[in-house]
């Protein structure tokens, strides 16, 4: 008989990481820097995010996580169509900006920049390295955050800058015209 048999030693300790190390933990990893965006006219709102991933190129299809609590929440839960901005490295202000970094809230967060729709109508920011029109294909809720799946509908991107990545707490650049 396996020892496992005779009893579950994870039933004996607490597995679980504590919330602190977790966070300073997943600080370690850079990611491309990016903002999504969702609403019309004053009903608008966004985040910051680095959690966006591509999850398949047929059908093309991307993923990013967001915490329920987030302010633009109930925004994406209700119009279900949305913008993924992937910032240069010369928009941090913007990547400050729906950080709430500067306490703007809302529809205030898109001052200063221009901003165009595409198919879906969501809010597309003119100059993003790479802007994704999407529409929520599916949710899945688990603990505090929602995983969304992304269907691409439109998209435009530009190559003549470095993307803004964010890693240990700084913004840095990576690529660009070569």
């Amino acid at each position: 008989m396996v020892l496992d048999e005779l009893f579950n030693i994870r039933d004996l300790v607490d597995w679980e990481v504590p919330d602190d190390d977790f966070k300073r933990a997943m600080r370690a990893f850079v990611g491309s820097v990016c903002v999504i965006t969702v609403g019309e006219g004053e009903e608008r709102s966004g985040l910051t995010a680095t959690s966006v991933i591509s999850l398949s190129a047929e059908p093309p299809r991307m993923l990013f996580c967001v915490n329920r609590s987030a302010s633009a929440w109930p925004l994406l839960d209700k119009y279900k169509r949305f913008g993924i901005n992937a910032l240069a490295s010369e928009q941090q202000h913007i990547a400050d900006r729906f950080a709430g970094r500067d306490g703007a809230k809302g529809a205030a967060r898109y001052a200063n920049a221009d901003w165009l729709t595409l198919s879906t109508g969501a809010p597309i920011l003119a100059d993003a390295l790479v802007a994704f029109d999407c529409e929520l294909e599916e949710r899945i809720d688990r603990h505090t955050h929602s995983i969304v799946i992304a269907k691409v509908i439109e998209l435009r991107t530009r190559a003549d800058a470095p993307a803004l990545v964010y890693g240990q707490g700084i913004y840095d650049s990576v690529g660009g015209k070569s």
